[in-house]
């Protein structure tokens, strides 16, 4: 198994995205915890802390409908590094804008704008990985993937936590911006000759460029991703599967944040630590099922790692109020990353495995527009619930409410005998 994941990162090619992918992730997570920091020093009102990440969930609605179309005309690697080094630019703005004008309505913008950058970056990168793996690998591609996503969870929210408390919000977003500058680097270093290219204007002209391919050929061709996503059976389980879990997701997000920081009496280190330990098991948890996948249908494994994730979630709550320890937060968190794991691992694969390669960006595209659409409604409602009942109330109805949609897919997929579908490649 091991020697598998090696022999992947021995390409160059995926060694540089992947390393690209570690340096940019940190710096997405540096961003969550220094606004999280930022809002909480300001008002810990939960509405407060929703409206402000709101602003990187926006863009999902205004850009993502158009971002698919574009990256399968253009170079996806341009696409991605282009995106990076933009990114890197707002964010370096925001602490001088933050010191000078001691004001947070430019940096909801600039934040706004680096995440409306960013819904060009991260479809073009699913669907650049068949161009730097062969097909056999791109199973394992996925959990290196998700290995990625885990080590900047680990570094970004752990790290992250200390240099806010300790070296301050500026500080955390020059880094921020530095990690961008530096994953751009490693993208445009990466060996690959595509077809289509990247076209500047399209980006300075965005707004002309959407008006005229709805008149002429957007439209036809968004029916016709449409057309497939709705015709193909593991694609629209996979919509479906992904609305939930970023529902749930969005749901959890700002109540446990304020669920965490209440408990444990502490604003960003605690906090940055259980999401190191969360990382953590999902980091396990990936090498765990890489080696195992090949033995089990991928729907079957997803509908019961929400389960089961569900369920702990709920225990998690329970025995961290009756003992507000540290340590305990860790553990639980740790054992929560591994249960839920293989159902993100598992959702990229199915699609890899069973979409048609020209439409992977429409396809990712429109995963992130419903995803985000979930994640932002129940993050609204649960934020406005918990500031009239506690968090506590919140995340246990949401532990319910996620083990009853799970039992509902798993009875579903028997009725159906979908189980016995797709299964993952050896690894």
């Amino acid at each position: 198994m091991l020697s598998r994941y090696l022999k992947i990162l021995r390409d160059r090619k995926f060694s540089l995205l992947w390393l690209g992918q570690i340096v940019s992730q940190f710096g997405d997570r540096l961003t969550q915890i220094a606004l999280v920091g930022l809002v909480s020093k300001a008002s810990m009102s939960s509405s407060s802390l929703a409206f402000t990440m709101s602003m990187a969930i926006i863009p999902v609605f205004l850009i993502s409908p158009i971002s698919g179309i574009y990256i399968d005309r253009w170079s996806k690697r341009k696409t991605m590094y282009i995106s990076d080094f933009m990114r890197g630019i707002f964010l370096l703005l925001i602490p001088f804008f933050f010191l000078k004008l001691n004001s947070l309505m430019p940096i909801y913008f600039l934040i706004f704008l680096s995440f409306s950058a960013g819904r060009f970056f991260i479809p073009s990168k699913m669907a650049f990985i068949p161009q730097v793996v062969k097909k056999p690998d791109i199973f394992i591609a996925n959990s290196l993937i998700s290995i990625t996503a885990t080590i900047a969870a680990i570094l970004g929210f752990g790290l992250g936590g200390i240099i806010v408390e300790f070296f301050g919000i500026t500080s955390a977003f020059i880094l921020d911006a530095a990690t961008f500058f530096i994953s751009g680097i490693f993208i445009f270093l990466i060996p690959v000759r595509e077809k289509g290219d990247f076209i500047p204007t399209d980006i300075l002209d965005i707004g002309k460029e959407v008006v005229d391919n709805v008149k002429k050929s957007f439209l036809r061709e968004l029916k016709e991703g449409v057309h497939y996503i709705c015709n193909s059976h593991e694609t629209k389980y996979a919509f479906k599967i992904f609305f939930f879990l970023f529902s749930y997701i969005g749901g959890l997000y700002v109540v446990f944040i304020r669920f965490i920081q209440g408990v444990l009496s502490s604003v960003t280190s605690d906090l940055g630590f259980v999401v190191v330990f969360l990382g953590g098991g999902i980091f396990f948890g990936s090498l765990l099922y890489g080696r195992i996948a090949h033995k089990f249908a991928i729907r079957k494994i997803i509908n019961f790692a929400v389960l089961l994730a569900s369920l702990y979630l709920i225990f998690f709550v329970l025995t961290l109020r009756a003992h507000p320890f540290s340590l305990y937060a860790f553990f639980h968190a740790f054992v929560l990353g591994i249960l839920i794991s293989p159902a993100f691992i598992g959702i990229n694969a199915l699609i890899h495995k069973e979409s048609d390669e020209s439409l992977l960006g429409r396809i990712f595209s429109g995963l992130e527009l419903i995803s985000h659409l979930g994640f932002l409604v129940s993050m609204f409602l649960a934020s406005f619930l918990a500031d009239i009942f506690n968090t506590f109330t919140i995340i246990v109805a949401i532990g319910i409410i996620g083990s009853i949609f799970s039992l509902f897919f798993i009875l579903t997929d028997r009725e159906h005998g979908s189980n016995r579908g797709t299964q993952a490649p050896p690894a």
